[in-house]
């Protein structure tokens, strides 16, 4: 996104340094609790780890559930999902997601794909670091 020349937000429980799964370090721009999800344009959910802990947090779910109230773009890849599950927002959406995670999405009622990449309407999903190409294009199809 930033080669595009959008300016991106990391969000997160709270703000400071978090560390990814290959130990690169991120800094947070801002905590959930004070984004106001009318200052963005798009919502994108990253995978791994992250989601587990995104979806217990009520604030991660309201801006969440902003989104597709407001059917602003949302792209969530790999564990990413997971977050719309707990939201209540991927009932009758097309999706994909991680493997692990597809029994998971399928029983909140989203109907799963095994794809790339999965449009619908104004959400994208994929599945894996390894669809990032396809995840990316598509999202930033979304922004234009």
């Amino acid at each position: 996104m930033k080669e595009e020349g959008i300016t991106t937000h990391v969000a997160s429980m709270k703000k400071g340094k978090i560390k990814g799964k290959y130990g690169y370090d991120v800094e947070v721009d801002i905590a959930f609790k004070d984004v106001n999800p009318e200052d963005y344009d798009i919502l994108v959910i990253s995978g791994g780890k992250g989601p587990e802990k995104m979806r217990l947090d009520k604030d991660a779910l309201e801006i969440t559930k902003h989104f597709f109230e407001k059917n602003k773009p949302v792209a969530a890849i790999c564990h990413g999902p997971q977050v719309l599950v707990s939201a209540g927002v991927i009932k009758g959406r097309k999706a994909t997601c991680w493997i692990g995670i597809r029994d998971d999405i399928i029983a909140a009622g989203a109907l799963y794909e095994d794809s790339e990449v999965v449009i619908d309407g104004n959400f994208v999903s994929s599945r894996s670091p390894d669809d990032l190409y396809a995840f990316g294009r598509e999202m930033i199809k979304l922004l234009k």
